[in-house]
């Protein structure tokens, strides 16, 4: 896996995936930033977002449970003080479909948590502390 990251001005960045995909990041206009992108730090959390959402569809299709929507929501805590890592990051899943079954939502986070998520199982290792809860909401 490879990316490139060239800097444009101030704090703003051009990022570009091994895949080909770009995004710009930028600092907060307290740190020479424009505002123009999410910050570095928001595109770990959305990545970690992103990859434990992946296993959770992938897991609900694999049951073939009737998913129509999933939304995960993340809120983390940061060190306050130099770095900045992230200490706590809580998930929240809600899951939409035609008669989806608790154990089934349940067992796809948790699956998704303790073995597939490489980014989650990546920062809890780094000693973050990572929690998820889910709602399910009936289509």
């Amino acid at each position: 896996m490879k990316a490139t990251v060239k800097w444009t001005d101030g704090r703003q960045f051009v990022t570009e995936s091994g895949s080909g995909h770009s995004v710009v990041i930028d600092g907060n206009p307290d740190h020479g930033g424009r505002n123009t992108g999410p910050r570095p730090m928001e595109m770990v959390l959305m990545g970690l977002g992103g990859c434990t959402s992946f296993d959770v569809i992938q897991i609900l299709e694999k049951a073939r449970a009737e998913v129509t929507d999933c939304v995960a929501t993340l809120e983390a805590e940061r060190f306050d003080g130099t770095p900045s890592v992230f200490t706590k990051i809580h998930v929240h899943f809600v899951v939409t479909g035609k008669g989806l079954k608790d154990a089934v939502v349940k067992r796809a986070v948790d699956l998704s948590a303790e073995k597939y998520c490489s980014a989650s199982l990546m920062l809890s290792k780094g000693g973050v502390e990572i929690t998820h809860d889910y709602e399910i909401v009936e289509a």
